[in-house]
């Protein structure tokens, strides 16, 4: 499919063009820092209208330049983005540029190099996150844990109606993802053949935090 979605159960790849065309530049290991971040805000906010098709709208009566009219609007609570860091806030970037009055929090979890398990070291979210529809960023979904660790932690401080956004996948972090949080959609823009004995997507784009920041 070309241009649209590829929806399967809980699972969505956007697959439009300009975001596969993003993607095959954010993946080219010559692509420095600044492009490099320029393209994940870029993709992140293609990514936003589809992963916010289905927000409620209201009816509310304006006026134009010319006549009164009943138009619609967004209806509820403004979203909550959780970024996990420190990745999460390349596309965190993105999402806000389409809604920037959103609410923001944010979920510390770093990987254990030896056992790459997550590890969680910051946590601060909108004390009425259980109000809000909750997306959660991160630009890499590999073995799934820290996702897995993530929202675990944001349904016990209440959060409901959760989505998880990223831009590359793995199998094994989808299956993980999907065991533990069956309720929770995941969005990619593509899911890659495997992960490498250091937990590394292949073919991916390598680390997506060192790549942002310009760490390595």
């Amino acid at each position: 499919m070309s241009g649209g979605a590829d929806t399967t159960s809980s699972v969505t790849v956007i697959d439009h063009p300009l975001i596969e065309h993003k993607l095959t530049l954010l993946r080219m290991a010559t692509t420095p820092t600044g492009e490099f971040r320029r393209l994940t805000r870029e993709i992140s906010l293609l990514m936003g209208y589809e992963v916010l098709r289905d927000l409620p709208l209201q009816p509310v009566d304006i006026q134009t330049p010319l006549e009164p009219m009943t138009a619609r609007q967004v209806s509820g609570k403004k979203l909550c983005f959780i970024s996990i860091l420190r990745a999460g806030n390349g596309i965190l970037d993105g999402m806000i540029d389409l809604v920037p009055s959103a609410r923001i929090g944010h979920v510390g979890v770093y990987r254990d190099p030896a056992s790459h398990l997550p590890i969680e070291y910051y946590f601060k979210v909108p004390d009425d996150v259980a109000e809000r529809l909750t997306i959660v960023v991160d630009p890499m979904l590999a073995t799934g844990h820290s996702a897995v660790a993530a929202i675990t932690r944001l349904k016990r401080a209440g959060a409901r109606g959760v989505k998880y956004v990223c831009l590359i996948a793995a199998p094994e972090g989808v299956a993980v993802l999907r065991e533990a949080h069956p309720d929770v959609p995941i969005f990619t823009a593509a899911i890659d053949r495997a992960l490498d004995e250091n937990a590394y997507i292949r073919p991916g784009l390598g680390d997506a935090g060192d790549r942002l920041f310009g760490t390595k």
